[in-house]
């Protein structure tokens, strides 16, 4: 054998997302302002995962106006609608969602005023970045003057959305139901090279391929999904948490060792838009599901090199070498057998 042996493995996934088990919903609050700005209130926890990006994206293009133009109001869930947690993948699904419908009540409500105002049919009204017209017609004017409008004809331009999970929930004696509303897949494939004297594995490369509904933010997403792939590579390889009868080992994070720079492999990532049709957006999310996948698909690589299964994570140096040896010594076995 080699010194160094290279192979490449393959792993798909696929990751339930917005609970029908149990309720899961969110709400929000979306004003057209004078200016032709937009207020958004809602219940969100922005924890560095970038959902105020995404939900002032979500906004300007449901109202017409841009990004830098809506505010994210107070999130304080005493004065805000409920939005619950950040978790499970379901920030963009659930508030997303929320918000959109929250601007969607706002706007036809302005364009109902504007449609009476320029006597035109409120379904040829389109708004962009800003600007709002008629289609068919040269009528057009900037948001701020329409909402100027709106508001002198007695009407603010405000709404409210909630977005729920449908589902069946589960049947308590056999299980069976839909405990999700929608379902993001996706595959990926390692390539890695072995040192088959120290044990070393060394990750060459990751790509990712991710089902996300519709990519609200793409850039985004690619974060995402390769925070998701660091994530995971540090699980196949090097994170080991270890318990005794339910109490922690592992002491701190001082000799714990997790992913650096210089462990990182070229990422690789392709989006696939398959839109959600339970969703106004048609968006799904990408959160946990970028993960999953990783770490089985390094092992299927180790194993594609060198031929050996490692069935316990994370995959030492040390897990290895034993390995080899097993195996050394089995086909040893069978060659005196054979003899």
């Amino acid at each position: 054998m080699q010194r160094k042996m290279r192979g490449r493995g393959v792993a798909a996934s696929w990751y339930g997302i917005a609970r029908t088990a149990t309720i899961d919903r969110a709400g929000a609050w979306a004003e057209l302002d004078d200016g032709g700005t937009a207020k958004i209130v809602t219940g969100v926890t922005e924890i560095g995962e970038g959902i105020l990006t995404v939900l002032a994206q979500i906004a300007a293009e449901e109202l017409g106006i841009r990004p830098e133009d809506v505010t994210i109001g107070d999130n304080d869930t005493a004065r805000s609608p409920e939005a619950a947690h950040a978790g499970a993948t379901r920030q963009t699904y659930m508030i997303g969602n929320s918000v959109a419908l929250a601007c969607r009540d706002a706007r036809a409500k302005l364009v109902d005023e504007l449609a009476d105002h320029w006597g035109v049919g409120a379904e040829t009204i389109k708004a962009f970045d800003g600007a709002i017209w008629a289609e068919g017609t040269n009528l057009k004017m900037s948001m701020e003057e329409a909402v100027d409008i709106c508001k002198k004809r007695g009407v603010v331009p405000v709404g409210s959305g909630s977005f729920t999970a449908h589902g069946t929930g589960l049947d308590p004696v056999d299980g069976s139901g839909s405990p999700w509303q929608t379902y993001v897949f996706g595959c990926q494939v390692a390539e890695v090279e072995v040192d088959t004297v120290t044990g070393e594995v060394q990750v060459l490369g990751i790509w990712a391929a991710h089902d996300v509904g519709r990519a609200i933010n793409p850039r985004g997403v690619e974060g995402q999904i390769e925070g998701g792939v660091v994530q995971g590579l540090g699980q196949a390889l090097m994170e080991d948490y270890q318990l005794d009868k339910g109490h922690t080992k592992t002491h701190g994070f001082a000799k714990y060792i997790l992913p650096t720079s210089l462990d990182i492999p070229e990422i690789t990532t392709t989006i696939i838009e398959d839109r959600d049709p339970k969703s106004p957006l048609g968006a799904k999310g990408i959160g946990e599901p970028a993960l999953v996948p990783t770490a089985p698909a390094i092992m299927n690589a180790i194993y594609d090199a060198i031929g050996v299964r490692i069935t316990s994570l994370p995959a030492t140096p040390e897990k290895i070498i034993a390995a080899l040896a097993e195996k050394a010594r089995s086909e040893s076995s069978v060659r005196e057998a054979a003899e």
